[in-house]
């Protein structure tokens, strides 16, 4: 019999300065990296990225969501 696959979802957020947002990537970027290391992450399935914005429209932070297989 096939082994059952578990599919998870897990949400990472950052807030996004003005003049910072490439170091701020690259946090996101390692705390993602350090889940899939830390959690025995087999499969990546997708990884999503959505921004959110104030009332002025302005971008304030970022939202990845990360599919994955354990």
């Amino acid at each position: 019999m096939a082994e059952k696959k578990k599919i998870k979802v897990k949400t990472f957020t950052n807030e996004l300065k003005i003049f910072h947002a490439m170091k701020e990537l690259a946090a996101l970027d390692e705390q993602v990296n350090r889940f899939i290391a830390e959690n025995g992450v087999r499969k990546v399935i997708s990884i999503s990225d959505s921004t959110t914005t104030d009332t002025t429209g302005a971008t304030i932070g970022l939202i990845r969501v990360l599919a994955y297989e354990s």
